[in-house]
C-alpha cells in the first residue's frame, strides 16, 4: 500500500488512495450479499416445514403472554396492594361460596379429594377379585320367560306297522323361566285309527293275527325343559334361531283292543288308563312369536290285549248258565290275563305361537 504524508494543517490524517477505498467497498458489499443469501436460504428451508406443521384452515391462536412478575420492592419483597381487603375478610355481598382458583391443575381432585384414588390404594385395588359378567354372544332372538306357548300339531304313528293312530293335538305351556315350562297336552284319535286293508287280508288268509288296539284320546300334565338354543344359516342369506327341548309328563289315555281274533263275538269298550309320556322336540323360529315345531313323543301305558285263543263253550247262552264261564260270549274270556306295557311313538308336526307377541329385555345390573 502507498501512503502519503500531509502537511501539518491536515492534523496528521492518513488518507488512503481511491483504488484502495473502492476495493474495501467491494469487500463490504460481498460480505453483505453473502449474509443476505444465507438468510434467504434459511428462510426457504424453513418455509416448507412450517407450512406442513400448520392446519389447513382455522383461526390463528393468540400469542401466549408470559405472566408479568410483580414489581420488586426496595428490599426485594412483593409490593402490597393497598386497596385489597385484609386476609380472611369475606367478599362483598356476603357470598361465602368458594371460588375456583386460577391456574392449571386441580379439577375433580381439588373439588372432591375422595373421588381420586390414592397412590397407596391402587395396589390394593389391583388385588381385589373382580366378578364381571361379560356377554360375548348375541341376545336371544325370542325370549320365552313368562310367555304362553300354544302348539297345535298333527300326530301320526311311527312304531306300529299294523295300525296307525293319526290325530290332531294341542299343547299349552307357560314358561316359568326362559328354559322351564309347565303345561297341558292333549290328543284326539277317535274315529281316525286305521287298520290297513293289506293287514286285514293277510290276517284272513294266513289265519295269523296280531293283537291290536285303538286310541280315543289322551291328556297329560307336562313339564318342558330347553337345554339347547342357538342359530344356524340357511338358504344362503337367512339366519334362523332354534331351540331343542325335552318334555315329560303324566296323565291318562283311553284305549281298547281291536277284535281281530274273534270279531263275530267280541266287542270292546274304551277305558282310561294311566299314561306317561317322554319326548324331544325342535323349534325353528320364523318370527319372535311364531315357530315351526317337530317333536317325537313316546306315550307309555299298560294295556290288556285281546286273547289269542277262543273259548270252546257254547255260544248264545245266558250269563246265569254255569257253562257261560267258557262261552265265547263271555267278556272275561276276551282279554289276556297279563298286562302288557304298550309304547305308542308318534311324530308331532305343528306351529308354536308365543303370547304376548312382543317382549322386553331386562339385563342384570
Amino acid at each position: 500500500m502507498n501512503f502519503r504524508i500531509e502537511p501539518a494543517g491536515s492534523a496528521g490524517r492518513v488518507e488512503r488512495k481511491p483504488d484502495e477505498a473502492r476495493d474495501n467497498r467491494k469487500l463490504r458489499v460481498g460480505k453483505t450479499s453473502r449474509w443476505i443469501g444465507a438468510v434467504a436460504a434459511a428462510l426457504l428451508l424453513a418455509a416448507p416445514s412450517t407450512a406442513l406443521a400448520q392446519k389447513g384452515k382455522g383461526k390463528a391462536k393468540p400469542p401466549v403472554v408470559a405472566p408479568t412478575a410483580p414489581p420488586a420492592g426496595a428490599a426485594g419483597g412483593n409490593v402490597d396492594d393497598l386497596d385489597a381487603p385484609p386476609p380472611g375478610t369475606p367478599p362483598a355481598g356476603g357470598d361465602t361460596t368458594a371460588q375456583p382458583t386460577g391456574g392449571g391443575g386441580g379439577g375433580i381432585c381439588e373439588i372432591d379429594p375422595s373421588a381420586c384414588p390414592k397412590g397407596q390404594d391402587l395396589g390394593e385395588a389391583a388385588k381385589r377379585n373382580v366378578k364381571a359378567e361379560i356377554y360375548a354372544v348375541e341376545q336371544i332372538y325370542a325370549l320365552r320367560y313368562h310367555r304362553f306357548e300354544l302348539n297345535p300339531y298333527w300326530g301320526f304313528t311311527l312304531n306300529d306297522q299294523f295300525v296307525s293312530h293319526p290325530g290332531p293335538g294341542l299343547s299349552a305351556n307357560y314358561y316359568l323361566t326362559n328354559v322351564l315350562a309347565v303345561g297341558l297336552n292333549g290328543n284326539f284319535y277317535s274315529g281316525l285309527n286305521v287298520d290297513s286293508a293289506f293287514n286285514f287280508e293277510t290276517r284272513r288268509a294266513s289265519r295269523v293275527a296280531v293283537p291290536l288296539n285303538e286310541l280315543s284320546w289322551s291328556a297329560a300334565l307336562d313339564f318342558t325343559y330347553v337345554p339347547v338354543y342357538g342359530k344356524f344359516a340357511g338358504f344362503s342369506n337367512f339366519i334362523f334361531s332354534y331351540d331343542i327341548y325335552v318334555a315329560g309328563g303324566v296323565g291318562a289315555i283311553s284305549t281298547r283292543p281291536i277284535p281281530v281274533i274273534d270279531p263275530d263275538n267280541r266287542k270292546f269298550d274304551f277305558s282310561p288308563k294311566i299314561a306317561f309320556n317322554l319326548g324331544i322336540g325342535l323349534r325353528v323360529f320364523l318370527t319372535r312369536w311364531l315357530a315351526a315345531n317337530l317333536e317325537i313323543a313316546d306315550y307309555i301305558f299298560p294295556e290288556k290285549l285281546e286273547q289269542l285263543t277262543i273259548a270252546q263253550g257254547p255260544v248264545g247262552i245266558r250269563p246265569t248258565d254255569p257253562a257261560y264261564k267258557t262261552s265265547p260270549s263271555n267278556p272275561d274270556t276276551w282279554r289276556q290275563d297279563g298286562v302288557s306295557i304298550t309304547n305308542h311313538v308318534q311324530a308331532q308336526v305343528g306351529l308354536s305361537v308365543f303370547l304376548p307377541f312382543s317382549f322386553n329385555y331386562r339385563l342384570p345390573k
